[in-house]
């Protein structure tokens, strides 16, 4: 049976309000971890929250740049006297925080600085290695306490993460609905999967007026829906649906492409580049009127349709496709995926892209 806790969440400008609320149950200590950038956005709020909650703060600490265990290794005696993690940041920082919160079986709370993942929701920890390739997914059915989603600091933020959060966000919706296709799934994957819409259709019909906002650094309602189907839906969808649905074959890609230098050294963000392996997907499942639709919306708001917006070229594919089989994303899917599929659909999105870029 798949039993998973669910978080609450604090959702607004003043969601930091909340902790005194919240927190104090769980002890009277919490380091605060996070990268550099989110910690000068809501370090000074959240430890004055704290202070009015009788929270100690030890800390903050930077995470380090990379989710990864030696990372965590690092921040483990620093942190060692708190009773709680408050992860802040995006999901790097967060799943690193998370990582240590699952090693030292401590309560820990998120604080997503950014709408870029469903990392704030999840317990499930993606780990890297220190060069950016992925290590491994850690699994726990242990989530955040609570998550604290300021808004105005989402706002504030670069907007690039709230365009790469939308990619990640609609993967959730077509991956849980091609990998349980020929499944009859429990009671909780078929809630998951039920609910994975909300994925996709808030996201296409209020993410190009999100987008707009967010670099007009406004809080509207259409930003805080997108948000929240990032953040929260996204989130749910994972914590209701086993492994094996939740990931897929636009997760296999993009794993592929962070063994391309290219795409590294580049600072192409995981959902920038799980959205094109959407693209992918829907090519090789032959769902052509979804791929279409799909594609408008991503040339819309310049989501990547195409290997040069991604900086890589075809002669990276034989690497690409060997990683991309190497782990678990697709050993559960309605037909065997092969290395010369993908390179197909690949290609395929190659030859439509420059048919219709112009349209």
């Amino acid at each position: 049976m798949n039993r998973m806790l669910f978080p609450g969440y604090s959702v607004g400008i003043d969601a930091y309000d909340d902790i005194k609320n919240i927190c104090p149950a769980y002890g009277k200590k919490a380091a605060i971890i996070g990268g550099e950038r989110a910690l000068k956005a809501a370090a000074d709020k959240i430890i004055a929250a704290c202070k009015d909650a009788g929270i100690e703060v030890i800390g903050p600490f930077l995470y380090g740049g990379e989710a990864s265990y030696k990372n965590v290794d690092k921040i483990e005696p620093q942190a060692a006297d708190a009773d709680m993690i408050f992860a802040v940041g995006g999901g790097k920082a967060i799943d690193t925080g998370k990582a240590l919160a699952h090693r030292t079986n401590r309560p820990f709370f998120t604080f997503p600085t950014i709408a870029s993942t469903c990392a704030s929701c999840t317990g499930l920890a993606i780990m890297y290695n220190l060069d950016g390739s992925l290590d491994q997914y850690e699994f726990s059915k242990v989530p955040a306490k609570h998550i604290f989603i300021n808004t105005q600091i989402i706002a504030e933020a670069p907007d690039r993460y709230l365009w790469a959060g939308i990619g990640d966000t609609m993967a959730k919706y077509f991956e849980c609905t091609i990998s349980s296709r020929d499944a009859v799934p429990s009671h909780s994957d078929a809630m998951g999967i039920a609910i994975s819409s909300m994925c996709a259709d808030p996201i296409i019909r209020w993410g190009e007026k999100a987008m707009a906002d967010c670099k007009a650094n406004t809080v509207t309602y259409e930003l805080e829906e997108v948000v929240l189907g990032i953040i929260v839906s996204t989130g749910f969808v994972s914590n209701f649906v086993q492994v094996d649905y939740t990931t897929g074959l636009a997760h296999a890609i993009y794993n592929g492409f962070t063994m391309v230098d290219s795409v590294e050294a580049n600072g192409h963000l995981h959902g920038e580049v799980v959205s094109y392996g959407i693209l992918v997907m829907l090519t090789v499942d032959e769902q052509f009127d979804k791929r279409d639709e799909l594609y408008r919306f991503s040339r819309s708001i310049g989501l990547p349709t195409r290997l040069a917006d991604i900086d890589a070229i075809a002669g990276d594919l034989p690497t690409v496709t060997k990683k991309a089989l190497a782990g678990i994303d697709v050993r559960v899917f309605p037909y065997t995926v092969t290395e010369e599929m993908i390179v197909k659909g690949i290609m395929d999105m190659e030859a439509y892209d420059a048919e219709h870029r112009n349209d």
